[in-house]
């Protein structure tokens, strides 16, 4: 693998770079398990002492515990020294009873409640209040989050994405136009999204969480190919398609953010199989996967634990042999056509 940690690739067509690797702050806001204050500090500290230098949060993360705890951590580095994106189109606001308020579906998180508005007003609003939880006066890009049917059901979809193009997108060219970010983009969790909503309005990129992964490619010749006509990037957010690429198959592997179904479970043990004959772990495969792709400026895993930040960063060195993807492809495991580390070298 020709990137390191530091390796910078340009976003779009702005003048931002960002880091090829950087960390998803999610886990921080304890979506699987709570995590513990000394822990999560220990982590985002274990990720700088390796050399991240990029991190992305947002509001919804643990509902708004992820922005604090991140910003708390970086508040006391030189601003120009990381790079920090973070997500609008949500407010927090108290709940009516904090004492008998739902968290779900965070394990731990903080007690605030959610509200969607993707208008000129909100964007503003969401982009203010995640500077004051970061206790930042700068983030880098933002990210209009979970605009997505499969949250909002189809009648309020499309009032949603007429906020945004009829002003929220407004609102995050003129913050561009003034400096105060230097790139926005959309968060992306489906196909149909990265096909159909994030067309809708001009972006710098897209941060893509399951739709390219190595276990699921469809949008290679699709939405993936799109963005790289439109000339916009893509982050990926969800290398190990939210767990089971790190964890492998089992009873307890995760897939799309809920239980693996046997159809996964199946087409991952093949993987784990060819690994197995080429002594390449799992997890070390998906990463590079992503990054060999054209449109990818960087990629975003998560992590919960110092040891999860420092194999992630270790998995970008390793060689793996062109034979190993040669061999995935030749048991339709990833598309004939897919990108992969080392081709063209």
């Amino acid at each position: 693998m020709s990137v390191t940690v530091s390796t910078r690739r340009r976003v779009g067509k702005t003048a931002l770079s960002l880091p090829v690797f950087g960390m998803g702050a999610a886990h921080i806001g304890e979506l699987y398990a709570k995590v513990d204050e000394a822990d999560s500090q220990a982590t985002l500290q274990a990720a700088w002492d390796s050399g991240v230098r990029y991190f992305d949060t947002a509001p919804w993360y643990g509902r708004g515990l992820s922005e604090h705890r991140l910003g708390g951590f970086l508040r006391t580095r030189d601003r120009d020294q990381f790079a920090i994106t973070t997500k609008v189109g949500r407010t927090l606001h108290r709940p009516k009873d904090p004492k008998t308020f739902d968290r779900a579906p965070w394990t731990g998180g903080l007690n605030f409640e959610v509200r969607f508005d993707y208008s000129y007003d909100g964007i503003m609003h969401s982009y203010e209040q995640a500077l004051q939880r970061l206790a930042l006066d700068t983030v880098d890009a933002l990210v209009i989050h979970d605009l997505d049917v499969a949250y909002h059901g189809p009648e309020r979809q499309a009032a949603h994405e007429a906020d945004l193009i009829g002003g929220g997108i407004r609102a995050l060219q003129e913050l561009k136009k003034s400096g105060d970010i230097q790139a926005y983009g959309m968060g992306i969790n489906t196909n149909q999204a990265l096909e159909e909503v994030a067309t809708k309005v001009d972006l710098d990129f897209c941060l893509v969480a399951m739709p390219y992964t190595m276990l699921d490619h469809a949008s290679l010749d699709r939405g993936m190919k799109t963005c790289v006509d439109r000339g916009v990037s893509v982050i990926i957010g969800a290398p190990y398609a939210s767990g089971i690429l790190v964890t492998g198959s089992g009873s307890g592997a995760m897939y799309a953010y809920g239980k693996a179904s046997p159809e996964v479970q199946a087409k991952v043990k093949g993987m784990e199989a060819v690994c197995a004959a080429h002594k390449v772990k799992l997890p070390v495969a998906a990463l590079q996967f992503v990054l060999a792709h054209p449109a990818v400026a960087s990629v975003i895993p998560g992590a919960a634990k110092p040891s999860e930040v420092q194999q992630n960063v270790a998995a970008l060195s390793v060689e793996i042999p062109a034979a190993f993807w040669a061999d995935l492809k030749a048991q339709g495991l990833i598309a004939s056509n897919a990108p992969v580390p080392g081709a063209g070298k």
